[in-house]
């Protein structure tokens, strides 16, 4: 059984020194009752792991609705229950719902709650929790992300074991909202309906402490409904922003698994005895949004001439080195259902980038670009290469380069261009959904076109899955013309585990590490 090495820096690190594809709508209802954990070789259970991300915030909190980086999406999964979750094969699994069935039209949809679940302070998992706990993300007064995705929901009730959601209309991917890390179970309690500070929840692990922005610390939850997930006794997750700290940690042997890797060094990383490289290509996609309600970017023209200003395939070189591909400014990955093949792929052109900033009635542009490596690794070194292409337009571009901690709070939404990445969603309807619809909290481009949510709200409830092809790939054109969003590279997930970790095959593509699934599906050798 392998344990972590002890380090003083590590075990109590100070804020000073570490902040620095798709589940088919067909059998989503009357889904089966397998369990989503597959079976590693040479499993055991035991072993404490200690694990540095290259996320995390002193802003962040429990408070489901505002999780935001990939800290918190580990924290989330491991600690608390979802309705449903995602297989490493991409289809649906029951989590907290044991089986859901859907009205012929999928307008009406119950949900029937596992029977002997129990939180981490023993009280039992009720259809009450779950109602409580989706409530709490819809309402005029709730803040939360997941706001949007419950927009369709009309009413939630409750019929013995089992809770039904009644829809404005139709939505064939309905199951898979649930599946989003905003939407854990949580108690009921008196914050808006739930209890979320106290930090339980009814996932594999118990949450023990939580120091926002530096470390995290779980021990297993041994009354766990599933006893075939969750293998370590102890997990310490710290939030280790600088990438030569991350790195280092790794190599010697401080910590078992890092994320957000050096691209540019990682297959030097991957020589190291003991330490294998993980690259799993997904919908993880890095973004530079431009506010459309402000000037100069509330015009059309001037977004496309940005567009045209980029050099996507030199970023995928000198920022991804080849871990990835180019990006066509819309948010859908290729392996998604509904990836649109026949859209014309946006290419580096200063000359057309100049005919597009005639047509917006402007001979120069300068232009401020607000950047952190905490928005993607390598953002800041992409915003200079941005800079550089963009030149031959007309353009100058000033690459701001603003702190890495507090980047999401005060920078992200707030600076009129900026750096960003997204995970990705696994459906087109929550990709749009969260990001893109007009008046979304997390819309961070301030998009809003009518013809873009009429094809939504349509899309969603189209049962005839050639219309609904149709109508994705309309609004996949809409954002690659008109967005404002320009998205160069999609870009694969890498990260590297050291000696003794058992991570099993085919690992998830959902969300990075394995779909920050880790602490349930891995185990120590």
């Amino acid at each position: 059984m392998t344990h972590s090495k002890t380090s003083s820096s590590l075990v109590r690190p100070t804020r000073r020194a570490f902040l620095g594809t798709t589940a088919a709508a067909a059998g989503l209802a009357g889904a089966g009752t397998l369990l989503g954990v597959q079976p590693l070789r040479a499993q055991s259970r035991g072993g404490a792991i200690r694990v540095a991300k290259g996320h995390g915030s002193t802003s962040d909190t429990l408070d489901p609705g505002t999780y935001e980086n990939g800290f918190m999406l580990a924290l989330t999964y491991g600690v608390h229950g979802f309705l449903t979750g995602f297989r490493r094969d991409g289809t649906l699994e029951p989590l907290v719902a044991e089986s859901w069935e859907a009205s012929p039209d999928a307008a009406v949809w119950r949900f029937k709650i596992r029977s002997g679940m129990t939180f981490h302070n023993g009280k039992s998992v009720t259809p009450e929790d779950v109602v409580a706990s989706i409530n709490y993300h819809r309402g005029e007064d709730t803040t939360s992300a997941a706001k949007p995705l419950l927009e369709a929901v009309t009413e939630i009730s409750i019929d013995g074991d089992t809770v039904v959601f009644s829809l404005k209309g139709g939505n064939a991917d309905f199951p898979t909202t649930f599946t989003d890390y905003h939407m854990a179970i949580c108690p009921v309690g008196e914050q808006r309906g739930i209890d979320w500070r106290s930090g339980v929840g009814c996932g594999p692990y118990k949450l023990v402490e939580f120091d926002p922005g530096v470390v995290a610390r779980f021990e297993r939850f041994t009354d766990d409904w599933n006893q075939e997930r969750g293998f370590f006794d102890t997990i310490e997750m710290l939030s280790i922003i600088d990438l030569n700290a991350r790195t280092t940690a790794l190599v010697s042997g401080d910590v078992h698994l890092i994320d957000k890797l050096d691209l540019k060094t990682a297959g030097l990383l991957g020589r190291q005895k003991d330490i294998k490289i993980h690259s799993i290509a997904g919908n993880q996609h890095y973004t530079f949004p431009m506010h459309c309600d402000v000037a100069p970017f509330d015009n059309v023209n001037v977004r496309r001439a940005l567009k045209y200003g980029i050099n996507r395939q030199e970023m995928v070189d000198k920022i991804l080195f080849g871990y990835g591909s180019v990006g066509n400014d819309h948010p859908i990955g290729r392996g998604q259902r509904y990836f649109n093949d026949e859209l014309e792929q946006t290419t580096y052109d200063p000359d057309k980038a100049k005919f597009y900033l005639k047509e917006a009635g402007l001979d120069s542009l300068n232009i401020d670009l607000s950047a952190a490596d905490a928005a993607f690794a390598g953002a800041v070194d992409a915003a200079i290469l941005y800079q550089n292409s963009v030149a031959a337009a007309g353009i100058t571009l000033n690459v701001k380069r603003v702190p890495n901690d507090g980047y999401w709070s005060d920078v992200w939404l707030k600076h009129p261009f900026c750096a960003c990445y997204w995970g990705g969603r696994p459906t087109e309807d929550g990709m749009f959904t969260t990001a893109y619809a007009a008046g979304a909290a997390w819309n961070d481009s301030r998009f809003a076109d009518a013809r873009f949510n009429e094809l939504l709200v349509t899309a969603r409830a189209e049962l005839d899955d050639a219309k609904r092809r149709q109508m994705y790939y309309e609004m996949q054109a809409i954002l690659n013309q008109d967005g404002g969003t320009v998205i160069p590279m999609f870009a694969n997930y890498v990260f590297a585990t050291g000696p003794g970790i058992v991570t099993g095959d085919n690992l998830s593509s959902h969300w990075d590490v394995d779909g920050e699934r880790w602490m349930e599906r891995w185990a120590f050798a």
